[in-house]
């Protein structure tokens, strides 16, 4: 480390995005309950992770990270839980078939409670409140009583959590994630043209299947296609949170935050002399940065030096996020700073951040047409500049909602009133996803992968 560090060093420093919690033993009892309990997730776990985020910025492996822009205590149940790690694994068999390298897959879940948001308040016919920060914070209700910052919702997140990942654990060790099972996958709502490509991709793929076993190639490679490694993520938002679960790894005597494997640092709580940054360059899991428009060169350097010093593969991914059209204008000079810092990275497009507009109808959505937009230039400024485009960033459910425009379904802003269910931030739905995961496979498929240029 470039500094000493311990735990409680982000309360010394400026805090932004984070409550005013207005009972102060409430919130020492809810912190010191959490200190007791076990950690969510495990140091060899996030360390694993690591080892195939560094496959991954070197060309060798592919991300898929995604999920909910924000999980819901209301929502809560196995079904939910189901229907999104299933459009995941289709998402990753069409994307391994592109990139022919194995794909990582990383859930934005069991953590992604707490949102920040643009405004400390918002008005609703000329009341005035605070802003609803994510189910860990206040409630999602437009009242003066549910939006005061509550510290029992911590232990509510983590009871949720440890129950979404123990779910996830036995749907991804337990014969769910079988490859064999690729056909039963597809959702019952996914119909169209999506369905029947990914059909002809389960068709070849059962076909592939059936030759190995005919020909004896099963024996020790059995578990590798019967069942996925699959990890969790979240912003390193609430920092009350983080710091109680962080715990010393056994095995190797560093801090490790036991929240999630992945924790990343928002394009708002970015600051190099922040709490956030602070916080997570302690820790020795894998972090994301999100990098927007503001992002300067010089300041990235600050940041790849503080969180990730020893330049570990690996240990700092990149998520873009400028919206469509703005790719070429800003990735570049932060690739080249990069390249300057001659620092080890993972690049990762996040399209939905950058392309979030209000529709006639008043609705917060992303038109379909961005999001894809800001994929193909993200890629084709990698090519461009050299380097490796390492994976996405999507937020997305199994549900069937009607919140990001356009697709194959052609949605339009008139639809958007059927299931508009999101409590913060428009997810595509099922068919979105998977018709996404389509298109960059393309993207993959029709590019030589580049060999990363040496540092000058």
């Amino acid at each position: 480390m470039t500094r000493s560090w311990n735990k409680t060093g982000w309360r010394d420093l400026p805090r932004v995005q984070m409550p005013d919690y207005p009972d102060a033993a409430a919130l020492a009892q809810a912190e010191s309950q959490l200190g007791r309990y076990p950690p969510l997730v495990f140091a060899g776990e996030a360390r694993a992770l690591k080892a195939r985020l560094a496959d991954a910025a070197a060309g060798r492996a592919f991300l898929l990270q995604g999920g909910d822009c924000a999980e819901s205590f209301a929502e809560f149940n196995a079904d939910i839980i189901r229907d999104t790690f299933k459009v995941l694994l289709q998402m990753a068999i069409v994307l391994t078939f592109g990139a022919k390298v194995p794909v990582v897959k990383v859930g934005r879940m069991a953590g992604q409670f707490a949102k920040p948001r643009s405004a400390p308040t918002e008005v609703v016919d000329g009341v005035e409140l605070p802003s609803y920060r994510g189910d860990i914070i206040n409630g999602f209700d437009f009242t003066a009583q549910a939006r005061v910052p509550d510290p029992a919702r911590m232990l509510q997140a983590y009871t949720q959590a440890a129950a979404s990942l123990n779910l996830l654990r036995a749907f991804s060790k337990g014969g769910f994630a079988d490859i064999h099972r690729v056909h039963s996958w597809t959702l019952g709502f996914a119909g169209g043209e999506n369905a029947e490509r990914y059909r002809a991709l389960s068709d070849r793929i059962s076909d592939a299947l059936d030759f190995m076993n005919a020909a004896g190639v099963n024996g020790d490679s059995a578990a590798a296609i019967s069942e996925v490694d699959f990890y969790t993520s979240h912003e390193a938002l609430l920092l009350e949170y983080e710091e109680a679960l962080c715990r010393i790894d056994s095995t190797t005597g560093r801090p490790v935050a036991g929240s999630g494997h992945m924790l990343w640092i928002g394009d708002r709580t970015r600051q190099p002399d922040g709490a956030h940054v602070e916080f997570c360059r302690g820790v020795q899991n894998p972090i994301g940065l999100k990098c927007g428009p503001s992002l300067q060169p010089d300041d990235l350097k600050r940041l790849l030096s503080l969180l990730n010093p020893e330049n570990e593969p690996g240990r700092l991914t990149l998520i873009a996020r400028f919206g469509a059209g703005q790719v070429g204008a800003h990735l570049p000079r932060l690739i080249q700073a990069v390249r300057e810092e001659g620092a080890q990275v993972l690049w990762v497009c996040d399209p939905m951040h950058g392309n979030t507009i209000k529709s006639p109808s008043g609705y917060k959505t992303r038109p379909f047409e961005r999001v894809l937009g800001e994929v193909r230039d993200f890629f084709a400024v990698h090519d461009s500049e050299g380097t490796i485009p390492g994976g996405v960033h999507f937020e997305m459910t199994g549900k069937d909602v009607t919140e990001c425009t356009g697709g194959l379904r052609a949605l339009g802003d008139a639809d958007l009133s059927d299931r508009y269910h999101t409590a913060c931030d428009p997810r595509l739905n099922a068919s979105q996803s998977l018709e996404l995961a389509f298109l960059v496979a393309e993207e993959l498929s029709n590019r030589r992968r580049p060999v990363a240029r040496a540092a000058p």
